[in-house]
C-alpha cells in the first residue's frame, strides 16, 4: 500500500512541476509561442525528462550501481564510436557509400558498426581466440578483471567458467558459432520460403492454394514450443552424435522460419505478377525460372532485404533459447546461450560481487546487443525503401 501511495504522490508532483512550468514560462516570456502554444503533455514530458535525469545522477552516486555506471559507461563509448564511424563513412568509399553515411542515423551507424564487429569476430575467431573453445586452461570460476586481488588473473581478463574453460575465449567462439549458425539457418529459411511463396505467387491456383493453407497451419503453432517440440523427439534420433542434433535443430529452425519469409514472398510476388512487364514476359514465351529470378526477385528485394533482418533476429534468439534449455547447439561447441545457463547461478551474488554477477550478464549481454544492433539497421533500411523524409 505504501509503494501505491508514494506512486501517486511522485504522479501528483510532476503534474504539479508540468503545469508550473508551463504557467512560469508563459509569465516569464510575455506569452513566447513557445510557452503559450505548449500543450500540457509536452510539458510533462520536458519535467519527467529532467526528473528522469536526477534520478540518474542520484543513481550514478549510489555505491551499488555498480550495473547502472557500466551500462552508463557502455552507451557513452558506444555513441562516440557509432559517431566516428558515421564520420569516417562520410569521407571514405565510393560516392554512393558516402550518401548513405550521410543520411544515415547515429543508431544505424551503430548497428553497422555492431554487425561488423560481430561478422569480424565470427570469422576470425580461430586468430582472436587465446585458447580452445572447449580447452580447460585455469582454475574455475576465475573473476573477470584479471584483478588477483578480486579473484581474477590476468591470462583470463573475462575470467573462467564451472570447469575451468577461458570465458573470452567461449565468448569469442560464440560469435562463430552462434550467429554464424543462426545466418546459416536464415538463409536455408529464405531460400525455401521465399522459393515456395515466389512459386505459389507466378502460379497460383490450386498449388497456391495448398502451400497457403500448409503455412497456414504450421503458423497457427507457437514457433518456439513447437520447436522445442521437435527437438526432443531429434535428440532421440540423434542419440550420442551431437553434430546430428545440431544439424536437426537447424532444419527444424528453418523449416519453421520459411513459413514467414513464405508470406511475405507470396504477398510481395502477387503485386508484382499482375505488372505489365511480367505479361509482357509471359506473352515472349519466357520460362518460370526466368520469371521468377529475373523479374519479380529483382522488384523484391528491398522487402525481403528487411525482412531477412528481422528473421535473423527471430532465429538468433531462438536458437539461443534452444541452448539455455539444453537442446539447442551442443558441446564442445561454445555457444551464448549454453553460456547463460552455465553462468546462470552467479546473479545470485550480485549483492556481493557485481563482478560475479557480471559472468553469466556477457553472454546475455552479447545477444542483446546483436539483436538491437540488427533491428537498428532494419529499420534505417526500411525507412529508406520507403521513400519517407525525415
Amino acid at each position: 500500500m505504501n509503494v501505491w501511495l508514494w506512486a501517486l504522490a511522485a504522479l501528483a508532483t510532476l503534474l504539479l512541476a508540468a503545469y508550473a512550468l508551463r504557467a512560469a514560462g508563459r509569465a516569464a516570456t510575455a506569452g513566447a509561442p513557445a510557452f503559450r502554444d505548449m500543450t500540457f503533455a509536452v510539458a510533462f514530458g520536458y519535467v519527467l525528462a529532467a526528473a528522469a535525469l536526477a534520478g540518474g545522477v542520484w543513481l550514478w552516486v549510489q555505491p551499488g550501481a555498480v550495473f547502472f555506471r557500466w551500462a552508463v559507461q557502455f552507451f557513452a563509448m558506444a555513441t562516440a564510436a557509432a559517431f566516428l564511424f558515421r564520420l569516417a563513412g562520410r569521407h571514405v568509399g565510393t560516392e554512393a557509400t558516402r550518401k548513405a553515411f550521410r543520411q544515415m542515423p547515429l543508431t544505424a551507424a551503430f548497428g553497422l558498426l555492431t554487425i561488423l564487429l560481430y561478422a569480424v569476430t565470427a570469422i576470425f575467431a580461430d586468430i582472436l581466440a587465446p585458447y580452445g573453445q572447449s580447452e580447460v586452461v585455469g582454475a574455475v570460476n576465475m573473476l573477470p578483471g584479471g584483478d588477483p586481488a578480486t579473484g581474477g588473473d590476468p591470462a583470463h581478463p573475462l575470467g573462467t567458467d564451472q570447469i575451468g574453460r577461458d570465458l573470452m575465449s567461449r565468448l569469442i567462439y560464440g560469435a562463430q558459432n552462434t550467429v554464424g549458425i543462426a545466418f546459416a539457418t536464415t538463409c536455408i529459411a529464405f531460400f525455401l520460403g521465399g522459393s515456395l511463396g515466389f512459386l505459389a505467387a507466378t502460379i497460383g491456383g490450386w498449388l497456391d492454394n495448398l502451400l497457403a493453407r500448409a503455412v497456414d497451419v504450421l503458423m497457427a503453432i507457437p514457433s518456439l514450443i513447437f520447436a522445442l517440440l521437435l527437438m526432443t523427439i531429434a535428440s532421440a534420433w540423434a542419440g550420442n552424435q551431437q553434430w546430428q542434433l545440431t544439424l536437426y535443430m537447424v532444419i527444424i529452425i528453418a523449416v519453421i522460419d520459411s513459413t514467414r519469409v513464405f508470406r511475405l514472398a507470396r504477398a510481395v510476388g502477387q503485386s508484382i505478377v499482375v505488372m505489365d512487364y511480367i505479361e509482357a514476359a509471359k506473352l515472349r514465351g519466357e520460362g518460370l525460372g526466368y520469371l521468377i529470378f529475373r523479374e519479380i526477385l529483382p522488384n523484391a528485394t528491398a522487402p525481403l532485404l528487411a525482412e531477412f533482418g528481422l528473421r535473423f533476429c527471430f532465429v538468433f534468439l531462438t536458437i539461443a533459447a534452444l541452448s539455455f534449455l539444453g537442446v539447442g547447439i551442443q558441446p564442445p561447441l561454445a555457444d551464448w546461450g549454453t553460456m547463460v545457463r552455465d553462468l546462470a547461478q552467479f546473479i545470485n551474488f550480485a549483492a556481493f560481487s557485481p563482478l560475479a554477477a557480471a559472468l553469466p550478464l556477457m553472454a546475455a549481454g552479447a545477444i542483446a546487443l546483436l539483436t538491437v544492433a540488427v533491428n537498428f539497421v532494419v529499420d534505417w533500411m526500411l525507412h529508406r525503401s520507403s521513400g519517407l523524409k525525415d
